[in-house]
């Protein structure tokens, strides 16, 4: 029975910034920047491991047009270690590190096989005989809204048909609609597999044949959560195996605590440590955004100490650890029962306030500064609609709170 192994990654963004996360300990920051590196290693370490027929690489191998000299060198040496094991490695360039940018140039080994700007067919036969033929493109420029799906064409001769492709599927509305596609689409090809990319979050779009996103193999921001990684794929003529496999050395969690049970300072800590100790990995950085919520003490001045110390206190004696659980944002909020009905009988104002957040819908307006700013248009990506409510949320209870003082408890 004819079969072959491959690995199947995408968005590596290599040597990202990892924006906003300077004020880090040294040590620790030192990690973050390193991990898309360490990502990769851990990729080329799997494929060696596993002796697989070939490496698929779906797109945004670099953080920018620019690609930086360290990137490449980086790179470089992670492909001629796969050259030693004589594993070839199929390469397209997405929207981050398309083809027109500008770049100093290092060559790449010559088991790094580049797709050019129109869909193209290479051909490989592996070692125990399997004929593939892989397709694919990279971007010309970093704006790609054609559907290039149109121009993959099976050609004849191969035991196995796999389509490489960095775009959007067309029903996604998170991101931008770069080389649309539908599953049907992907469908109607009669290809064997499909290795898509540009989607940082993994997903399974079809099971026959997989088409598959395995995301991005190391989470560069607070919305890019949890494990990380990349897929191995066995196909044969009758199934397909598929294995996800863990790549990223930093993650990024969410965290909610409801403290409405707690009625001490000690009682929060407690709750907080115990959380924390959950979400920690072993051999892994986590990067934690946490929430505290209902919180409604009796002492105004443990209240004043869980904004004071606490942060400083989960953060203590983590700065050293490797498996570390490193606070990033805390939030508290205080039991603060807001009756929107009560509080518009107390003044007209309420009333009015209410109906114009109601109705409000020109946030894209209000956050046009911030996208106009060369910085924003870099680095900002879109809000999607539940982001945009959340915000609505925020800045309601907000106003309400700096509006409306309840009654001093003294002390």
């Amino acid at each position: 029975m004819k079969k072959i192994s491959f690995i199947h990654a995408a968005d590596l963004h290599l040597d990202s910034p990892m924006i906003g996360l300077k004020h880090l300990p040294a040590n620790i920051f030192s990690r973050v920047k390193e991990s898309t590196f360490t990502a990769l290693k851990k990729l080329t370490a799997e494929a060696i491991e596993q002796q697989v027929d070939f490496l698929i690489l779906a797109g945004d191998l670099f953080d920018g047009e620019d690609r930086s000299l360290r990137a490449q060198s980086r790179f470089r040496t992670e492909m001629l270690k796969l050259a030693e094991a004589d594993i070839p490695v199929y390469v397209v360039h997405g929207n981050h590190d398309h083809l027109n940018g500008s770049w100093v140039h290092l060559d790449m080994p010559a088991n790094v096989h580049v797709f050019h700007s129109e869909v193209e067919t290479k051909v490989l036969q592996t070692k125990s005989g399997e004929w593939v033929h892989l397709y694919g493109f990279s971007y010309a420029t970093r704006h790609i809204f054609d559907r290039k799906i149109d121009d993959y064409i099976r050609v004849d001769g191969a035991d196995f048909h796999i389509g490489i492709l960095h775009g959007n599927e067309s029903t996604g509305i998170d991101h931008n609609n770069y080389a649309p596609f539908s599953v049907k689409d992907l469908h109607a090809k009669d290809f064997d597999y499909w290795a898509l990319g540009h989607i940082h979050k993994r997903a399974v779009l079809s099971e026959n044949p997989p088409i598959i996103y395995p995301g991005n193999i190391q989470g560069r921001n607070k919305k890019e959560t949890g494990s990380k990684g990349f897929y191995h794929i066995t196909l044969s003529e009758i199934d397909a195996k598929l294995d996800f496999i863990e790549s990223s050395d930093i993650v990024w969690e969410e965290l909610v605590i409801n403290a409405e049970s707690a009625s001490s300072f000690h009682d929060v800590l407690r709750l907080c440590q115990t959380a924390i100790s959950q979400v920690r990995k072993i051999q892994t950085g986590t990067l934690l955004r946490l929430s505290l919520k209902n919180i409604q003490l009796a002492d105004e001045r443990e209240t004043r100490s869980l904004h004071d110390d606490l942060m400083e206190l989960l953060r203590e004696d983590e700065k050293d650890e490797v498996s570390f659980v490193w606070i990033v944002e805390l939030n508290i909020t205080e039991s603060f029962p807001i009756d929107k009905e009560q509080l518009k009988t107390e003044a007209n104002f309420y009333a009015e306030l209410f109906e114009t957040i109601e109705q409000y819908d020109n946030v894209e307006h209000a956050l046009a500064p911030l996208y106009e700013h060369s910085l924003g248009r870099r680095h900002l990506s879109q809000l999607s609609d539940a982001e945009e409510k959340e915000l609505l949320e925020k800045a309601e209870k907000l106003l309400i709170e700096l509006l409306y003082q309840p009654v001093d408890r003294g002390g």
